[in-house]
């Protein structure tokens, strides 16, 4: 959609840690090196040690290998330029788009869902500002009826953000509370509508079936509906946040299948979770997970959080991830080639 722009210096911050504990390592052992049979082994295995997932891992090892072999590449530098630019290539701009209702069709609705603690409540304030910083009109729906004092969180983001929040009784029906905000939003005639929901584990088979019964309310409502299904992840979790997008995403697609035909105009055509909101990247070394997601689960991500306020979230950019995650050292008297 064009809404974002990317700020490589607070992009280049959050990941601090990440390029710490991963790719200063990396950058180590091949910058000013001859390659050999040697030099790649100890790069697939710091490669395999890192959260970019082994199926990335060792295509980028079998390229350079195969590289090395047949001559075209000799010197760690090349190899280091190689991975960047193959890690570039693993999102198509269309992939991470979010998904709208299309143009003169309101509202677009972004179904959020995650486990408890991942930081879901924050997201969606973050997603809210930047929606409104773009002169959208926006209203959250609490569909998290159960957990004490979730209604509340909601509330006072909305309060500091100018929008407001359709909410039911504590305990009551989430569905009910989807049916209002849908009602709510089509007859304020909004741009967007966030459904918030209770967080889960995929292992709850109430609540994920409660979440196919939102999802029916919703469709029913407005067609094609939900368009985006965002899942909020942890970065800190690291492998976890894996499992979780691919335990969610086939938790998900299960409760299309179970439901009514829903999914005209909606999803991008994906019967699951269609885009993930990596939160607390600012705060972890495993910022390689990002990498994995994609590889192993084919869900793009969508939106990274670097910080704790509204304003702290940036659209997901291979280019700029990938260059601020392998930049140099400030304290080494190094910037960020072409981007600062």
């Amino acid at each position: 959609m064009g809404f974002f722009k990317t700020i490589i210096s607070k992009l280049r911050q959050g990941l601090e840690r990440t390029r710490e504990s991963f790719v200063t390592g990396i950058r180590s052992i091949l910058l000013g090196r001859r390659l050999d049979e040697d030099l790649i082994a100890e790069v697939e295995r710091r490669l395999l040690e890192s959260d970019v997932g082994v199926r990335t891992a060792n295509r980028l090892v079998g390229g350079i290998r195969e590289a090395f072999r047949s001559g075209r590449m000799e010197r760690g530098d090349q190899a280091l330029d190689y991975i960047k630019a193959q890690l570039k290539t693993m999102w198509p701009p269309a992939d991470r788009e979010l998904l709208t209702a299309g143009p003169g069709n309101k509202p677009t609705v972004i179904l959020v869902t995650g486990v408890n603690g991942v930081g879901k409540t924050t997201s969606i304030a973050k997603l809210c500002r930047t929606l409104r910083d773009r002169r959208a009109t926006v209203l959250l729906g609490a569909c998290d009826t159960f957990r004490a004092g979730a209604v509340r969180q909601l509330e006072i983001w909305s309060e500091r953000l100018g929008v407001e929040v359709v909410k039911g009784q504590q305990g009551g029906d989430p569905a009910a509370v989807a049916f209002d905000a849908c009602a709510a939003a089509k007859a304020r005639g909004v741009d967007f509508l966030i459904l918030d929901t209770a967080g889960r584990l995929h292992t709850q088979d109430p609540l994920m079936r409660q979440l196919t019964k939102i999802r029916s309310v919703v469709s029913k409502q407005i067609p094609g509906a939900p368009h985006e299904v965002l899942l909020v992840l942890d970065a800190t979790s690291g492998q976890n946040a894996l499992r979780q997008a691919e335990e969610f995403d086939r938790a998900v697609g299960e409760a299309v299948a179970a439901g009514p035909g829903d999914q005209a105009g909606g999803g991008g055509g994906r019967g699951g979770v269609t885009g993930i909101f990596l939160a607390k990247l600012d705060g972890t070394a495993r910022g390689g997970i990002v990498i994995a997601i994609k590889d192993v689960t084919s869900i793009p991500v969508k939106f990274i959080g670097v910080g704790e306020t509204p304003e702290d979230i940036q659209p997901f950019d291979p280019d700029a991830f990938v260059e601020a995650m392998f930049a140099p050292d400030q304290s080494a008297g190094h910037g960020l080639s072409g981007e600062e």
